[in-house]
This record gives C-alpha cells, sequence and structure tokens, in this order.
C-alpha cells in the first residue's frame, strides 16, 4: 500500500517537507516564470511595453468594461503606476475609455480591435507553452499545481481570483 505523504513521481514526502524541498520548489517557480513571461516579453519589447501592460491588457479582455477601479483592485498596483500604463495603452488604440452610464465618476475599459488583437498575440504564446507543459503533466498534475498555486494566493487575491474564474 502507498504511504500517503509520498509524491508518487518524485517519492517526496509532501506531509514533512524540508527547506531543501522548499527551495527546490521556490527555484522551480523562479525559473517557470521566466520561461512564461519570455514569449510575451519579446513581443512587448518590440512595442515598448512591459508586463503591466500584458496584465492590464489580459484583465481588460477577460472582463470587458470593468473599471479602473476594479482593475486597480486586480492588480495590486498604484493608481499612478495604472494611469501611466493607461494612458499609454489608451493613447496607442489598444484601449478604450468609457464614462459609466450610472455613476458618470466611473471609467470602462474595454480593449479595441488593435488591443484585442495584441493580447491575443500575447495570450496565445503563453497557452502554447502552458498546453505543452500540462500535456507533460497530466490531469493530476495539472490539478495539484492548480491547488497549489490557489493555496499561495492571499485570501482578498484569491477572491478576486474566484470572482474572475467562475464569471461573478
Amino acid at each position: 500500500m502507498a504511504d500517503i505523504g509520498t509524491n508518487a513521481a518524485g517519492g517526496e514526502a509532501l506531509l514533512f517537507l524540508t527547506d531543501e524541498q522548499l527551495r527546490k520548489g521556490i527555484e522551480a517557480m523562479f525559473f517557470a516564470y521566466r520561461g512564461f513571461t519570455a514569449d510575451p516579453d519579446r513581443i512587448l519589447e518590440k512595442l515598448e511595453y512591459g508586463r503591466a501592460h500584458h496584465r492590464a491588457l489580459h484583465f481588460i479582455h477577460r472582463q470587458s468594461g470593468l473599471t479602473v477601479n476594479t482593475l486597480l483592485a486586480v492588480l495590486g498596483v498604484t493608481k499612478q503606476s495604472l494611469n501611466r500604463v493607461l494612458r499609454t495603452l489608451i493613447d496607442d488604440g489598444l484601449v478604450e475609455s468609457r464614462v459609466g452610464r450610472r455613476d458618470k465618476r466611473e471609467r470602462h475599459l474595454y480593449l479595441t480591435e488593435k488591443g484585442a488583437a495584441l493580447e491575443r498575440e500575447l495570450s496565445e504564446a503563453q497557452r502554447v507553452r502552458m498546453r505543452a507543459a500540462y500535456r507533460t503533466a497530466g490531469p493530476q498534475a495539472v490539478a495539484g499545481f492548480r491547488q497549489v498555486l490557489e493555496a499561495m494566493m492571499d485570501p482578498e487575491m484569491r477572491r478576486q481570483y474566484l470572482m474572475l474564474r467562475d464569471g461573478a
């Protein structure tokens, strides 16, 4: 009978992780993140954009019409930082800002055709990498990976993530 605390793939006891096992996980996360962002970074660099532009495009695409305040909360950046990013995206014709219908103080954000095309290109680069990794790892590993990521989120981040994930 298999030991409950043993990972079948690596044989490491998951219930009693050592500092060395945690260090390996942290380093794997760093290098995976570098790989995950490398392809979009190359695309963004040509346009003189950064990762903040990518994140803004991603979440505006995911929730078309979201408010600037909602985007601020999701990204967890300062108003000044987000304003710089949005100003560039709006000036370059990638994002449109519309006054709220019910509350004129609100600004709702939408991707333009040009913005949607860039978002698709950036996301497709990441989907290719993610799809290949998921296929290699298999369905149980994918489910476990998602559980680990969700468990690492602070409660407020997890709440925002679940709302977005569940379409609320």
